[in-house]
């Protein structure tokens, strides 16, 4: 069974996304050592090709560095629906990136959340409801897959809250990626928590 993929999404693949890409990759890692790139695929996407094949932003990666992960061999790529078909979560920055993923895959609309909101989402999912937890592939997709169908649940047809997106960080400093950098965190950390246990 392949890993579990979570796929994050923002609009240039430079700040947001690759940030939330290696720090869920991270916070995988902490909790099962290198077992994690087998349970857990952790990729990221944006709606814009225009820095396709580019590196992080600097402030971006150095918001990792400080960490304690790194951005050795990243570059940006642009969203395709087959990015979507493959991704059995998708996490965006905004809202209006959710509708673009829709738009791509309306079948994702279950799976598709803008981050702040499945933060919000996965606080309300009991764990002990989901399929046992066990650092293996198997073990570890099922869960995955149960948590998203129970976020989606949760969600009951509402939309985003404004206080779900994540600020576009891009030019506006190291202290605006830090804050950015510590959002995500707050809702990797838990999420690598439910599905490896």
């Amino acid at each position: 069974m392949p890993p579990f993929a979570v796929l994050h999404v923002c609009m240039g693949n430079i700040c947001r996304s690759p940030m939330a890409e290696r720090l869920l990759r991270l916070a995988a890692w902490e909790r099962v050592g290198d077992r994690a790139d087998a349970l857990l695929l952790s990729h990221s996407a944006g709606t814009g090709g225009w820095h396709e094949g580019e590196a992080m932003n600097p402030p971006a990666a150095r918001q990792l560095l400080r960490r304690g992960v790194d951005d050795r061999g990243f570059a940006a790529r642009r969203l395709l629906g087959e990015h979507v078909d493959a991704a059995d979560l998708i996490l965006t920055a905004t809202a209006e990136q959710v509708d673009f993923v829709v738009g791509l895959r309306p079948d994702a609309a279950a799976r598709t959340f803008v981050f702040g909101e499945f933060g919000r989402l996965l606080s309300a999912v009991d764990p002990a409801a989901l399929p046992p937890a066990g650092a293996v592939p198997d073990a570890v997709y099922v869960r995955g897959v149960a948590l998203v169908e129970a976020a989606h649940a949760a969600r009951a047809g509402r939309s985003p809250e404004p206080g779900d997106e994540l600020d576009d960080p891009w030019g506006r400093g190291d202290s605006v990626f830090s804050r950015v950098a510590g959002e995500i965190d707050s809702v990797v950390r838990p999420l690598a928590a439910v599905l490896l246990g």
